[in-house]
């Protein structure tokens, strides 16, 4: 079996030829979906255990490369978000209870089936919560960690509203990677991230740093929301300026009608520009193109990032 973090090449299908925001779709944005054995039995595992997936409720464009490679990443604390962003596709509202105390266990269970060693946790945003979930982040590594105990796991978590207690409990569970997408440039939060504020989300990395210095720090940025070029180097400037090992560039492409519309599309050319400047500031490793997201290649940028 190829290993669950190799990406094979494979011809693309052409997509359609006109988005949901009217723009003229580009060749580079093509994708195959995969529907093999790996991916169904995947699939199958999740269902069985009553786990979601970040990469089902986010519609993610990787999803059927990466489940038919098993990888995946988990998406905890249920399947309703209690913000609504612009950009996201993950339904929210009013959770209908507390977090579920045996979701780590379960998580943890699928983690061991499905023979991982590398794990992508994250999480609806649960403002409804007083720590925001940080008790079950921190229960789930600690279960991955006792069933697989040669697993890594990367947290993507929240920003807590805040709450500096609930971060360090989560850093105090040993995350090998800690991940906190910035998404966007400041002037776009109030209509990208309704209910975040971007201040807030550079303190959370800055803290994160500081509470475990050898723990690689992530980020990601969105692109094509109407950003400018010198918008998203001074904003990967400041995050530079946290600490921050790992950024991640890709584009946002619209869920639905009744989200943010795409303002453009990014050629790769700039993507590579914009890569080349990110080691030029300091980051460790710097995952840039039209069709990356958070966990696409998780496993690689931790080894980079710690080489």
């Amino acid at each position: 079996m190829a290993s669950p973090f190799h990406i094979l090449a494979s011809p693309a299908p052409a997509p359609p030829s006109i988005d949901r925001s009217g723009h003229p779709r580009p060749d580079w944005l093509r994708v195959r979906f995969f529907n093999g054995p790996n991916y169904q039995d995947l699939k199958r595992i999740m269902r069985s255990l009553d786990l979601h997936t970040v990469c089902e409720s986010a519609r993610c464009p990787n999803m059927g490369e990466c489940w038919e490679h098993r990888t995946a990443t988990f998406m905890i604390l249920g399947n309703i978000c209690t913000r609504a962003c612009g950009f996201c596709a993950v339904p929210s509202g009013k959770p209908a209870g507390p977090p579920d105390e045996h979701e780590p266990e379960r998580v943890a269970e699928a983690v061991e089936r499905m023979g991982l060693r590398y794990a992508v946790v994250t999480s609806v945003n649960r403002d409804d919560q007083p720590d925001g979930g940080a008790g079950i982040f921190a229960g789930t590594i600690a279960a991955i960690r006792r069933r697989v105990p040669n697993c890594k796991v990367e947290v993507l978590i929240p920003d807590f509203r805040g709450n500096w207690g609930a971060l360090q409990a989560v850093v105090a569970a040993q995350p090998d990677v800690l991940n906190h997408n910035t998404e966007t440039v400041p002037r776009l939060y109030r209509a990208v991230r309704k209910g975040a504020v971007y201040e807030r989300s550079l303190e959370l990395l800055r803290r994160a740093k500081s509470l475990a210095p050898e723990m690689p720090t992530k980020t990601g940025l969105m692109l094509g929301l109407g950003e400018t070029r010198a918008e998203v180097i001074s904003t990967m400037q400041e995050l530079a300026a946290q600490g921050t090992d790992i950024l991640t560039l890709g584009q946002y492409l619209q869920p639905t009608r009744d989200h943010l519309p795409i303002v453009r599309y990014v050629p790769p050319g700039e993507f590579a520009e914009f890569k080349q400047l990110g080691q030029q500031m300091g980051f460790a490793h710097v995952e840039a193109g039209p069709l990356v997201r958070s966990s696409y290649h998780a496993f690689e940028q931790e080894a980079a990032a710690r080489a």
